[in-house]
C-alpha cells in the first residue's frame, strides 16, 4: 500500500498559491488545522477565498490570516465570533458569503461527491436565498445551491496511519470529513502517526485515498485557547428565564430527539435527567449529549453547539456536520428549541439578523426551524425598550416561514391550533392586561387554568 508523504507545516504552506479557495475544518476550538494555518500565515500567500464554518477566533483559524490582509472572501455560516470579520465586511475589505450551516456542509459532501448541487428547503423565503432557483418539490418549496469545492484544505484528526487513513476524536468530524473529499489537494494534520494496520478499517472515517500529505502536529492548550476550559459560572439565571425553560421542557417526551439553542433554551438541559430519557443532538456531531463536566476541556470532551465541553451519556454517538443536518432536514428531530428576535401571526421566525447591527451569522438556525418536527421558541415578550417580539408581520430577516409551533415568553404561552396565532397561558406573576398591552400582533384567547 502506497504511502502517504509526511510534510512540514511549512512545506504544507507553500503547497497553497495566492487567488486559491481554501477549506479549512474546525467548529469552534475542536478539529482546527492550526499548525497548518499558522505555517500559510507567515507565507506571502494573497486574495485567498476561505471556506469554513466559521471566520474563527483570531489566532487560532482564519482571524490569523484575516489580520494579515490574506482573505479576499469567506465563505461560512457564523462571523460574530470574530469581530475583525465583521468589520472588515463592513468595511468592504472582505467579502462575505452566509451559508446556514447544513447547507454548507451539504455543499462540501455534493462537491465531493462530483455532484452539481442540490435543492433544500433551508432558507426558502429568506435573504439568504437570494437569486436561488426555487422549486415546489413534493410539497415544499426548495432553492438550489450549487456543490462547493476548493483548491486545498487543510483538515485535523485525531490519528493517520502512513497510508494516510485518517481517524478523528469525538465532535472533532464536524466539517473535517466533508472537506477531505472535496479539495483537489488535502493535507491533514494529525496527532499520532501509526503504521498500516494499526487503525482498525472500521475506526477509519477518512479513506487514505483522499488525503495527499500528513502533518504531524502536536495537541497543546495554545493550540487550542483558554477558551477551550470548562468553567464554572457562579452567575445567578433570572427566574423568568428558568420559568421559560421550565416551561419548554414540559412540552418535550421521553424518547425525543431534541436539539437546544443558545440562551435560554441551554437552560432546558440543565433541568433534564437521565430519567426523563430525552436525547439531547447537537448539529455538530453529537446525539446522546450529557452534562458538563466538572473540569477539563475540549481535549478531553465532546463539544456541544455552543461550543461548551460536555459529557457522552450511554449510547450516545459521533457523527460528522453533514450526517447531523441530515437528521434535521430529514425530519429525525423530534423538537427543537431556540430563541427568536420576533414571532408573526404566521408562526414566521426572525432570530439570526437585526439590520444596522454586526452581523450576527445564520449558523444552523435556518436548518432546524424548518427541519424539526416542532419547532419552541423561547424569548423575552418585549425588547429591552418595551418594542414587542410578538408581531404582526416580522420586520427583521426571515429564518424560516411557518414554522413556529409553540412560543413561551416571561409572560405569555402562545401556539397555532388550526393556524392562528392563540393565547394559551399566562406564566408566572404575569396578567392578561400585561400581555395585552405588549403584544401588537392580534391573537385568540384560549388559557388553560
Amino acid at each position: 500500500m502506497k504511502e502517504t508523504p509526511i510534510i512540514t507545516p511549512q512545506e504544507a504552506a507553500q503547497k497553497v498559491s495566492s487567488g486559491q479557495t481554501l477549506l479549512v475544518g474546525g467548529f469552534g476550538m475542536t478539529g482546527n488545522p492550526v499548525h497548518l494555518v499558522h505555517a500559510l500565515a507567515e507565507t506571502g500567500v494573497q486574495e485567498l477565498t476561505y471556506v469554513a464554518n466559521n471566520v474563527g477566533e483570531a489566532g487560532l483559524s482564519g482571524g490569523r490570516l484575516l489580520r494579515l490582509g490574506k482573505l479576499k472572501k469567506a465563505v461560512g455560516s457564523y462571523f460574530t465570533s470574530n469581530r475583525e470579520a465583521v468589520q472588515a465586511a463592513q468595511e468592504g475589505r472582505l467579502e462575505v458569503q452566509l451559508i446556514p450551516q447544513g447547507t454548507l456542509a451539504e455543499a462540501l459532501r455534493a462537491g465531493g461527491a462530483g455532484l452539481g448541487g442540490f435543492y433544500t428547503p433551508t432558507a426558502a423565503g429568506t435573504v439568504i436565498a437570494g437569486g436561488a432557483d426555487v422549486r415546489t418539490l413534493s410539497g415544499q418549496e426548495m432553492i438550489f445551491v450549487p456543490a462547493l469545492r476548493g483548491d486545498v484544505a487543510f483538515i485535523r484528526a485525531w490519528r493517520a496511519d502512513r497510508a494516510g487513513n485518517l481517524q478523528y476524536r469525538l465532535t472533532e468530524q464536524n466539517f473535517n470529513r466533508a472537506m477531505a473529499t472535496a479539495a483537489d489537494l488535502v493535507i491533514a494534520e494529525v496527532e499520532e502517526i501509526v503504521e498500516v494496520g494499526e487503525i482498525d478499517p472500521e475506526h477509519v472515517h477518512t479513506p487514505g485515498l483522499y488525503v495527499d500529505f500528513l502533518v504531524q502536529a502536536t495537541l497543546t492548550p495554545e493550540d487550542l485557547g483558554s477558551s477551550a476550559d470548562v468553567r464554572g459560572s457562579a452567575k445567578k439565571v433570572d427566574e423568568a428565564r428558568m420559568n421559560m425553560a421550565r416551561r419548554a421542557l414540559r412540552e418535550l417526551r421521553p424518547g425525543d430527539v431534541v436539539n437546544l439553542g443558545i440562551g435560554i433554551p441551554t437552560l432546558v438541559a440543565d433541568l433534564i435527567t437521565p430519567e426523563m430519557g430525552i436525547n439531547l443532538h447537537t448539529e455538530n456531531g453529537m446525539l446522546g449529549v450529557g452534562p458538563a463536566p466538572e473540569g477539563g476541556g475540549a481535549m478531553e470532551y465532546p463539544v456541544n453547539a455552543g461550543k461548551i465541553p460536555v459529557t457522552a451519556l450511554p449510547g450516545a454517538s459521533y457523527f460528522d456536520s453533514a450526517d447531523s443536518f441530515g437528521m434535521i432536514r430529514g425530519g429525525h428531530v423530534d423538537a427543537a428549541v431556540m430563541g427568536g428576535l420576533q414571532v408573526d401571526e404566521a408562526g414566521n421566525l426572525a432570530n439570526w439578523a437585526v439590520p444596522g447591527k454586526p452581523l450576527l451569522g445564520v449558523g444552523g438556525a435556518m436548518d432546524l426551524a424548518s427541519g424539526a418536527k416542532r419547532l419552541i421558541i423561547t424569548m423575552g415578550h418585549t425588547d429591552p425598550d418595551g418594542t414587542p417580539k410578538i408581531v404582526p408581520e416580522c420586520t427583521l430577516p426571515l429564518t424560516a416561514r411557518g414554522a413556529v409551533d409553540l412560543v413561551i415568553t416571561d409572560k405569555a404561552v402562545f401556539g397555532f391550533p388550526e393556524g392562528q396565532l392563540t393565547l394559551l397561558e399566562l406564566m408566572p406573576g404575569a396578567t392578561l392586561e400585561e400581555v395585552r398591552a405588549s403584544t401588537s400582533a392580534n391573537f385568540v384567547e384560549a388559557l388553560t387554568s
